[in-house]
């Protein structure tokens, strides 16, 4: 699609009367509706490789309100998608017309009931929360998708999810009791067995076919997931319509509540991980696993884990969970595999299953760093053949230049894979299209499903007469209409799909402003996965996405940002480029942490996207004057310390100082120490040769001296001499963070000017730098904005955090013991960025017990001083970091490297966070004392 074209779909939504659709459904429902640009952009994709362009969203409060909904939509004519976590991989959770977002007020537990081991749930009801709440009774919820921590039940019901355990406990459709929901006509039903809630004409129509559905379908599949399950219909089978609805993708009814099975947890739950040469042999081995009783057999090769670490030898291996060490040991007796590995440590079986839960992300990334996608996710075959379907569908990917990385639930028979299509350019995509239709027939050939798990979607549903025949899929589309006569719900899903190799959601990506382009693409490595979306007890350690955890609003997470990104390159929902409101809004409360830098499966690094969106948003001369105040006072903060130093703090004393400086008056203002760290290493004498170049940034200098003198004196305790810049340095952090690239250049190719690490002057010193954003930026956006000057990615190689130096430069250094537990945070930006093992070990080394929070702390540089952040800096704060220091035994000292932590931490509570450098300088000064 060109740029700034329409949709064609569009023409069948009424898009022309949009603003009475919207009048219509206001005076109609007591839930949200929202048809803005930013509303639209944010649901024009899903995790797939397709894009709608929906005419509007509704957030629907009750199931009255979903049928209001659909009432008013019928009455224009405009069709409905129900949308949950947004993770669907077929294209189902895009529309054109009316998007049911069923997430902000219909994602509830109604009951839970142990006895019965049942739960009634609400469709937007996000998996990891009805697993929490099961827990405390020894049960669970048995399908679990890699996506658990957000993905709803809904969802997994439209789409028959299946997940890792369903080896043991099936798919969802095994474990769903009745369904309530409404049609698209506003017809109520209760969906059993026994034909319960069946709509007019459906036994009817069940009877004429008995034949072919008694013969239509593949045996021994247990993921069979493709198409409408109307075998499920059959009198032998108990005529069980909740369980044919199951995996319709929407395209029948609207879900309003679910009454699902739980089951029992297991009781001791052991990892076992089996080495295998290769993934043909793993997978050939996991058929004969079965009878083990294993709870999971998930199968990955060496390409997606090439480091393996923690791994058994092997080019591929099974995870396979079974309940208690006895069955671990039967099981390993019975394997005939090269190595394994027998976890019993919940810590250790969770990080290897976190290489597993990554996968889906991980694998859209080539180790040469070329891009890869969905489009062939997950075909399944009976599991005695999946062996043998491996070794033709490598070569099947090398016949057409092709590669991909398969892994899944092998003793299902599943696989995923994520190709590196070209999906760019017309001929990338008739390949992708000839390949498609080449895989089916292998899948076909092999008596397999083409779809295992994620449903047909727009992605297979063309391909399914090559699986069930013209006569099946017809049926198919019969059963559709006796549900949905009208054809409102979800078209063009499942039956009469358009292409598979149209709706691409590359379409589009550009035009003229090659820099828009250039991050429309950055932006479209996004797939959809939303693990930035994680929050409550499922969030864990990780950063991603501070403003999501604490707004919980999708243009808020970095998926969000991406898809408003992606849009905005588009042109057709976002129309006004750089200069667009609905980009910097959600923009704003992005703080810029980095964290979707590192937990991102993808690496989306929407820091850098905001900084390039507020360069170019600011340009040129009005730009200018638009910019917020903040920008000038808090992005210049380096300048105007070295141009006034102390004689800021009588200027931050007056009355409209915060007004005067556009910061909020919430906050008090930091104060510029009486003498910086940089003068006080002037006036001391060492004739130590020095060993390292220590960084005086501007926090350090200007601010917290004291950590400085900290580092100075652990470093020479260390036998390390110390030497500082010979000139006035700055890494351009705050003209970065506040979309000031120009500057940011100018500044560091002034510093680069000071400090080269190959000049002769500096003897190619290693660069320590206390302050881990400033070390951060040193390392990753120093190199990226001056990729010409070899001096910048020197620079970058050169420069080690404080604990990595005393690791690397003084190996034999024992730090003085302290013996107490710590609390506190680790710096996001170490966090993603430099990484906290050598930290761990120092800690470790002085008798520093506990771990440190996840998260952020919320004030992240000029995020938390600028008006309108200050809740939500809070909130930030509130999610890992104050409970983390609640929770600490009183003796337990506060770290926080970073000044901007140790600020918040001052401004909301009564305790003092200190960077580790203090610490060990306060002990080896207590050593010295007692001596």
């Amino acid at each position: 699609m060109r740029r700034g074209t329409r949709d064609p779909g569009l023409v069948g939504t009424h898009q022309e009367h949009a603003s009475e659709l919207a009048a219509a459904l206001r005076s109609a429902v007591a839930g949200e509706v929202d048809f803005s640009a930013t509303a639209r952009a944010l649901t024009t994709m899903d995790a797939s490789n397709y894009r709608r362009v929906p005419a509007g969203t509704v957030a629907p409060r009750d199931a009255a309100d979903v049928a209001a909904a659909l009432e008013v939509c019928r009455a224009h004519g405009t069709p409905v998608v129900a949308r949950g976590g947004g993770t669907s991989i077929g294209g189902q959770a895009t529309g054109t017309g009316v998007v049911l977002d069923l997430t902000r007020h219909m994602g509830g537990i109604v009951s839970l009931d142990p006895e019965e081991r049942t739960a009634v749930v609400g469709p937007g009801l996000v998996l990891d929360r009805l697993r929490a709440a099961a827990r405390p009774y020894g049960l669970t919820f048995g399908p679990d998708p890699s996506t658990h921590s957000r993905c709803t039940l809904g969802g997994m019901i439209g789409n028959n999810a299946c997940g890792a355990h369903s080896v043991a406990w099936g798919t969802t459709a095994d474990n769903v009791r009745s369904l309530d929901v409404v049609t698209y006509r506003g017809a109520e039903l209760t969906l059993g067995r026994e034909g319960r809630g069946a709509p007019p004409g459906l036994r009817e129509l069940v009877g004429k076919n008995l034949a072919l559905l008694r013969t239509g379908y593949p045996e021994g599949l247990p993921r069979r997931i493709s198409g409408y399950a109307l075998d499920a219909l059959l009198p032998e089978r108990g005529v069980d319509v909740v369980r044919s609805f199951c995996g319709s993708e929407g395209t029948l009814g609207v879900i309003t509540e679910a009454t699902v099975r739980l089951v029992p947890l297991p009781a001791e739950p052991v990892l076992v991980v089996l080495g295998y040469a290769d993934e043909g042999a793993a997978a050939d081995a996991a058929p004969g696993l079965l009878p083990y009783g294993p709870l999971t057999v998930e199968g990955m090769a060496a390409d997606l884990v090439p480091d393996a670490v923690g791994l058994p030898r092997g080019g591929a291996w099974l995870f396979v969970e079974v309940d208690g060490p006895d069955a671990a040991r039967r099981l390993v007796r019975a394997a005939d595999a090269l190595d394994a590995a027998v976890v019993r440590d919940p810590a250790g079986q969770r990080a290897l299953w976190r290489i597993r839960e990554d996968a889906a992300g991980t694998a859209t990334r080539a180790l040469d760093g070329g891009e890869a996608w969905p489009g062939w996710e997950d075909c399944a075959v009976p599991p005695a053949r999946l062996g043998a379907y491996l070794r033709e569908f490598r070569p099947l990917l090398a016949e057409f230049g092709l590669r991909g990385i398969p892994y899944g639930h092998f003793g299902d028979g599943c696989v995923h894979v994520r190709i590196d299509f070209d999906l760019w350019t017309e001929q990338g995509v008739r390949h992708f299209r000839r390949f498609s239709e080449a895989v089916a027939d292998l899948v076909v050939a092999h008596g397999g499903s083409l779809s295992g798990e994620h449903g047909d979607g727009r992605a297979r549903a063309e391909l399914l007469p090559r699986m069930y025949g013209e006569e099946l899929v017809g049926l198919f589309g019969a059963v559709k209409d006796v549900w949905d006569p009208d054809g409102g719900l979800n078209p063009g899903m499942l039956v009469r799909p358009g292409r598979l190799d149209e709706g691409l959601r590359f379409e589009g990506l550009s035009g003229t402003d090659l820099p828009l382009v250039g991050v429309g693409r950055a932006a479209a490595r996004c797939v959809g996965v939303a693990k930035c979306r994680v929050e409550g007890p499922s969030s864990g350690p990780g950063v991603m996405c501070p403003s999501y955890r604490a707004t919980g609003e999708e243009r808020h997470s970095t998926r969000g940002r991406a898809r408003l990104l992606h849009e905005m390159a588009i042109g057709e929902v976002i129309t006004d480029g750089w200069r667009s409101e609905e980009v910097r809004e959600a923009l704003d409360l992005c703080l810029s942490c980095k964290g979707c830098r590192s937990d991102c499966p993808v690496g989306v690094d929407m820091a850098a996207y905001k900084a390039q969106f507020l360069d170019r948003h600011y340009a040129g001369p009005l730009g200018l004057l638009r910019r917020p105040r903040s920008h000038w006072t808090m992005g210049w903060l380096p300048h105007w310390l070295d141009v006034f130093g102390r004689g800021l703090n009588a200027a931050m004393r007056l009355p409209f100082a915060a007004r005067l400086a556009g910061v909020t008056p919430e906050r008090a203002l930091p104060r510029v120490a009486e003498a910086s760290f940089t003068s006080w290493f002037a006036e001391r004498a060492s004739d130590r040769p020095p060993a390292l170049t220590l960084w005086p940034d501007t926090f350090t200098d200007h601010l917290s001296p004291e950590v400085g003198r900290a580092a100075v004196r652990v470093l020479e305790d260390a036998g390390l001499g110390v030497r500082l810049p010979e000139g006035r340095v700055c890494c351009g952090l705050t003209y970065v963070s506040t979309g000031q690239l120009g500057a940011a250049r100018r500044v560091m190719r002034r510093t680069l000017d000071v400090v080269d690490p190959s000049d002769s002057s500096s003897g190619g010193l290693p660069v320590v730098v206390l302050e881990p954003s400033c070390a951060a930026t040193l390392r990753t956006d120093l190199p990226e904005l001056l990729p010409d000057d070899p001096r910048a990615a020197r620079l970058a190689t050169s420069v080690r955090t404080f604990a990595e130096a005393l690791e690397e430069l003084a190996p034999d250094w024992a730090p003085p013991r302290l013996d107490r537990p710590v609390t506190g945070q680790t710096h996001c930006h170490q966090h993603a960025v430099l990484g906290d093992a050598a930290d761990r070990r120092l800690r470790a080394r002085a008798g520093l017990t506990g771990d440190l929070a996840g998260g952020c702390c919320g004030l992240a540089g000029n995020f938390g001083f600028e008006p309108g952040h200050y809740e939500v800096s809070v909130a930030c704060a509130g999610d890992q970091l104050l409970p983390a220091l609640r929770d600490a035994p009183p003796e337990a000292a506060v770290l926080a490297d970073g000044f901007s932590c140790r600020t918040q931490i001052a401004d909301l509570t009564d305790g003092r966070g200190r960077h580790v450098a203090e610490l060990l300088a306060e002990g080896l000064e207590e050593e010295a004392a007692a001596r």
